[in-house]
């Protein structure tokens, strides 16, 4: 008896001695702009080794949303891997104003570090600190005293930074000089394989190449024929059509080149860092950006966006094979997703009898001074107007009892008449609006006291601010907010799930998948068909 109880009690030791089963290595693949129709537009032409692989193997979230309205890449970014909203991460756009400091802020820009790399003096001076939680790379990175590597990589800074949290490590690429960079808040010389990479000068053989379709152009069936007045001439001045040269480093970013670009440096840190070949679980976060910029120049049913989803799928289908090959598809848990999604060109909705249009902002601002020198007789009182927002002069605004309710009111009588608005919000007391409950809720959770405006231009569905060729994000609306989520790899089974499911269940999703603790503002919950499935 003694010894049978002496052989449990040295088993039971061995096996809470013993780490459970977790992934060797997680990968988040966030790829910008992606919309969730382009997950089945394309379909027939995706090879079996990317996004189909993906669905016909993974875990499909087909129903996945943004419930915020600041539908940009630095909020989705960090969104994703935070589990937060922007009131609470004050993430609340690529851009906003701070009323101490009297200028506009970008979303990663920090003065206080340098460019580490050979590139630009400013290209650098990036870090998380405006991020004001921690993402579930900080969480996974705190659980094991920092042993877990985490990484952000993408070709916009903001697309890796966000990712790999404030304990992370980050590169972007400097469309200076044709490298990958980081900053002083992470490192302060470049690793040796980094440096390496750069002096392989991969940007200069793109350069070479002309951007031409993969097939044959009258096989892109699922798009607008290639030559519409209403695409934007990014790469050649005035021309639309293929094939396109690449000139410089930054064309690199508007072209599938780049997002191949990103793929192969995305092989190299997992090859060099050995990432999942550690006692503990690594972290690895690819952007894929060039999407981004295809679509706000050529629109969402152009040749140029198409061909760009076909070459992405081999990329991401090429990250796929190598990391079943090196550490085994048990053992890597891959998500797939997007930081927003894109509306339709205007012109092409209207084209086709869909309500659409353009925008001016400035229209508000003129119509705002209006108002307040019709009020008060006063002058200069607008800061600015960023994400839709006008920011007041709050000092100025102060000296006049309730100035800023009818500046509201005054404001919301000029403007709701105006075509394409929907309505205006008064962003300091939301009891007075009367939009449907789920929208009130998002721009609620858009709201930072600190960094955002004060009275806030919803326009109509299909509507944009100020873009009369080539198109954009930014709303609450369907076609921002429908995103795919993919789920694939470690302990994962087909399924298709079809309730709503919110970007903000990502993170404590993978916190449950890694026993670890969610993000400091964590707002999702985790998703349970994926856990029992």
């Amino acid at each position: 008896m003694k010894l049978l109880t002496i052989v449990f009690l040295l088993s039971s030791n061995l096996f809470y001695g013993q780490t459970l089963k977790k992934p060797k290595l997680v990968v988040g693949i966030v790829v910008d702009q992606m919309r969730y129709d382009y997950l089945y537009r394309y379909l027939d032409k995706y090879s079996d080794k990317g996004f189909k692989k993906l669905i016909n193997e993974g875990f499909n979230c087909k129903n996945t949303q943004y419930h915020y309205a600041v539908t940009f890449t630095g909020p989705g970014h960090a969104h994703i891997f935070n589990g937060s909203v922007p009131a609470l991460s004050g993430i609340i756009g690529n851009n906003w104003f701070d009323r101490n400091k009297n200028q506009s802020i970008y979303v990663s820009s920090d003065p206080d570090v340098v460019t580490v790399g050979e590139g630009g003096v400013k290209s650098g001076q990036m870090s998380p600190r405006n991020m004001l939680v921690t993402s579930i790379g900080d969480q996974l990175r705190l659980s094991n005293q920092f042993k877990s590597k985490v990484i952000g990589i993408a070709l916009k800074d903001r697309g890796a930074i966000f990712p790999a949290g404030h304990t992370g490590m980050a590169y972007w690429f400097d469309t200076a000089t044709g490298n990958w960079i980081t900053s002083s808040y992470y490192l302060q010389n470049l690793p040796k394989w980094v440096q390496e990479f750069n002096d392989r000068h991969l940007p200069d053989a793109y350069l070479k190449n002309k951007w031409e379709t993969m097939l044959s152009v009258n096989q892109y069936v699922e798009s607008e024929e290639d030559d519409q007045p209403y695409e934007n001439a990014v790469l050649v001045k005035n021309k639309v059509t293929f094939p396109y040269e690449l000139s410089d480093y930054s064309k690199i970013m508007s072209a599938p080149a780049g997002n191949t670009l990103t793929k192969d440096f995305a092989l190299s840190a997992i090859r060099n860092e050995e990432l999942g070949q550690h006692a503990f679980t690594d972290f690895l976060s690819i952007s894929f950006s060039a999407t981004d910029y295809v679509g706000h120049a050529s629109g969402t049913h152009s040749v140029e966006i198409e061909d760009t989803y076909l070459r992405l799928d081999k990329d991401i289908g090429e990250i796929i094979s190598v990391l079943e090959q090196s550490l085994g598809k048990e053992n890597i848990l891959i998500f797939l997703t997007a930081d927003h999604g894109v509306a339709d060109i205007p012109a092409f909705s209207k084209k086709n009898k869909i309500n659409a249009g353009v925008y001016w902002g400035g229209e508000s601002i003129s119509l705002t001074e209006k108002v307040i020198k019709n009020h008060f007789n006063a002058s200069k009182w607008i800061k600015t107007m960023e994400n839709q927002q006008i920011y007041f002069d709050l000092d100025s605004v102060s000296k006049y009892p309730e100035a800023l309710d009818k500046i509201f009111r005054g404001l919301k009588d000029s403007l709701n008449t105006r075509e394409g608005v929907y309505t205006t919000i008064n962003l300091k007391d939301f009891s007075g609006n009367t939009i449907p409950t789920n929208f009130a809720e998002m721009i609620r959770n858009s709201y930072h006291p600190g960094r955002s405006g004060d009275v806030m231009i919803l326009l109509e569905p299909g509507w944009l601010e100020g873009y009369t060729k080539g198109t954009t994000h930014g709303t609450m609306y369907a076609y921002d907010t429908h995103v795919p989520l993919l789920w694939y790899g470690y302990n994962i089974k087909k399924k298709n799930l079809y309730r709503k499911i919110l970007i903000a269940d990502i993170a404590p999703t993978l916190a449950q998948i890694l026993d670890i603790l969610e993000p400091s503002g964590n707002v999702g919950v985790p998703i349970v068909e994926l856990l029992n499935n």
